[in-house]
């Protein structure tokens, strides 16, 4: 079964409530199941834990006229910035940092957040939030790396993330999701635990994906955005615990959620949901919802969000999808005196005139 038919139906088992069994385990053998929690516990004893939390990044940040910018911040140890040095590294103050100077405004940004926490918990921190803020501008949320590793049912996972979304739809507020990383990038794993790893986490990434742009969220591939530069880098890009981000990681991650967010506020113009449009250069386009969440999976960094084609939603494979490779700007990393580009090219901003069919 290929990823986009296995997001699809992860997607809809989520929908009509069902399960599928603890994140695709029941099609290994006994033995190899025995093989994968033996690797899975001598990463553990080889990852850290050094954190005894995180910094607390929620408050004011910039300065201008007008009411500031609601941002409100869920999920797991990611969004909460743990690995973070102080406030000011998370993605949360980063991105809010990046609102403040496009926008001319402040932002208030509440982070809920909560370290360890799985899909499941979803449902809390956005009560929480709403609490404190109850009609945020923009949500961004982080999720799913804890639904792997403590092998989540993905449907499960899924359904609470797209009721997550959907709530919060509900109140009016923009949502961008970042979706599950690439497990499989993390160095101290080993074979077979780093491919089932990238096998999971990508399956869970893609059914993230279909579940948020039915929700009418944009979902942003985080995939193995520090894959590469973890390996070349360990020490800059990830913290000491090898896991979490470093706070040049964190900056990583902000980079390619940023473009989303702004684009969500529809800060620079260019109208939200369905007055984009796709470029044929950059390889973007408009189709059916799984197709565009697969590619999206391998290719950290895009988004896909809701469309319209020929004025319909929904199309004969299901809701129509937009895949649009943000720009993302390019982050230095410090290397003796040096820096070092990591973020890959700037991409121009060629945008055509109509929408390109992704198949």
């Amino acid at each position: 079964m290929g990823r986009a038919r296995r997001a699809r139906r992860i997607a809809q088992t989520a929908a009509y409530g069902g399960g599928m069994g603890m994140a695709g385990l029941g099609v290994l053998s006994l033995l190899g199941y025995g093989l994968i929690r033996a690797e899975a516990l001598m990463a553990r004893r080889i990852v850290g834990r050094p954190f005894e939390g995180a910094p607390d990044d929620s408050g004011r940040y910039g300065f201008g006229p007008g009411d500031p910018v609601h941002v409100l911040m869920l999920g797991d140890s990611t969004a909460k910035g743990m690995g973070a040095e102080n406030a000011r590294q998370t993605i949360g103050a980063i991105i809010a940092t990046g609102i403040a100077a496009i926008s001319g405004r402040s932002v208030e940004l509440t982070n809920a957040a909560v370290i360890g926490a799985e899909s499941l918990d979803l449902d809390g921190q956005v009560e929480d939030g709403l609490d404190r803020i109850p009609h945020p501008d923009v949500a961004v949320i982080l999720i799913g790396a804890n639904d792997v590793t403590h092998r989540i049912d993905r449907s499960v996972a899924v359904r609470h993330l797209e009721m997550a979304v959907r709530r919060l739809r509900e109140t009016g507020a923009e949502v961008v999701v970042g979706t599950c990383p690439d497990l499989g990038a993390i160095e101290p794993l080993a074979q077979p635990l780093k491919l089932l790893a990238r096998r999971w986490s990508r399956d869970l990434a893609a059914a993230q994906t279909v579940a948020v742009v039915e929700a009418g969220g944009r979902a942003v591939s985080v995939g193995d955005l520090l894959g590469e530069a973890f390996s070349h880098q360990p020490t800059v890009m990830f913290s000491k615990d090898q896991f979490h981000p470093s706070p040049a990681g964190y900056a990583r991650v902000a980079a390619a959620l940023l473009p989303s967010v702004i684009a969500a506020l529809d800060l620079l113009g260019e109208g939200r949901q369905g007055g984009e449009r796709p470029s044929l250069r950059r390889g973007e386009g408009v189709g059916p919802v799984a197709v565009a969440a697969t590619r999206a999976v391998a290719h950290p960094g895009t988004e896909v969000a809701p469309a319209e084609l020929a004025g319909q939603q929904r199309g004969p494979h299901g809701r129509w999808a937009m895949l649009l490779h943000r720009v993302r700007p390019i982050i230095p990393i410090p290397d003796r005196g040096s820096a070092q580009d990591v973020g890959g090219p700037v991409e121009d901003g060629h945008v055509s005139t109509s929408p390109a069919r992704i198949s």
